[in-house]
């Protein structure tokens, strides 16, 4: 997965202990009872319903093809986040990777999102990504405030974009970072030393 980055490794945040690791074909009936834990207004800006095996089928294939990184953190055995990179390496747009984090809703304030967010972007820079996007629903307040500490910021709002199981739309915010443009702004305002 990673030339300088190894997993599984542990990682501590808000008072606990996670360990990251790279998501595997084992993994399956886990994925499957984490995503069905998941309020469903959590899983409205990813492309497909991770709740159905078959999605989660599809979704190891793809990380077995490499068009998609996911690590898993776990407490106790338990998934309980979940980052993942998406990639279209035939695309105009090879260079960009979307960033999907979850994360189970007892673990929020925990700092878990953050550091999976964190450790996805690590990722990216290593596969050579240029420019990473992440998209939620505008009343995901918590991943928004995240994304934009992590200099991410707002390019799209796509209305009544999503349809939930309800047949209720929501929005969707489309959030980005230029890998290049936030470092030459760092550079610029001596970010660069000061780290």
């Amino acid at each position: 997965m990673s030339e300088t980055r190894s997993y599984p490794r542990d990682i501590a945040t808000g008072g606990r202990t996670f360990t990251l690791r790279g998501m595997s074909d084992d993994d399956k009936a886990g994925i499957l009872a984490f995503a069905r834990a998941l309020p469903a207004t959590d899983l409205l800006f990813l492309r497909r319903d991770i709740t159905h095996p078959r999605v989660v089928a599809a979704w190891l294939q793809n990380v077995a093809d490499g068009t998609i990184v996911s690590l898993l953190a776990t407490e106790n055995g338990a998934i309980v986040g979940c980052a993942t990179i998406v990639t279209d390496p035939l695309s105009w747009s090879k260079h960009v990777g979307e960033l999907r984090i979850l994360v189970s809703s007892d673990m929020r304030g925990a700092g878990l999102g953050r550091a999976l967010a964190q450790e996805a972007f690590a990722l990216g820079l290593e596969m050579g990504l240029g420019k990473f996007v992440a998209q939620m629903t505008p009343d995901q307040q918590g991943a928004l405030a995240m994304f934009s500490g992590l200099g991410f910021r707002p390019e799209a709002l796509l209305r009544d974009h999503v349809k939930d199981r309800e047949g209720q739309t929501h929005d969707i915010v489309i959030l980005s970072h230029d890998v290049a443009r936030v470092a030459a702004q760092h550079e610029a305002m001596g970010l660069n030393e000061a780290f």
